[in-house]
């Protein structure tokens, strides 16, 4: 099976909620068998372009299964909500499956 990606381009608008929500959510992405691939905002743009996100990290899980079985669990949808209340309504996941 492929493995599965999760891009998460986050503006943050309450920096102290939004540390909560990251400590906790990492334990839970391990549980799952995700691992983060970059740093939150690490990223450059060597060529410029038209995109210009504060924070975005980009999270590996072994396949399609487990991101879902993350994302949907019980104890990831308080944490969707915390999410929500610190960042604004441009915050924005993509996931996607690898070849």
């Amino acid at each position: 099976m492929p493995k599965a990606y999760l891009i998460a381009e986050h503006v943050i608008t309450e920096p102290a909620v939004f540390e909560e929500y990251r400590v906790k959510v990492g334990p839970m992405i391990e549980k799952y068998g995700g691992r983060y691939l970059t740093k939150g905002s690490a990223h450059q743009f060597p060529e410029g372009g038209h995109w210009e996100p504060e924070r975005v990290v980009i999270i590996e899980f072994p396949d399609k299964q487990s991101l879902d079985a993350w994302y949907n669990s019980p104890e990831y949808q308080p944490l969707i909500k915390l999410r929500k209340e610190s960042t604004s309504d441009l915050d924005m996941l993509i996931t996607l499956e690898g070849v």
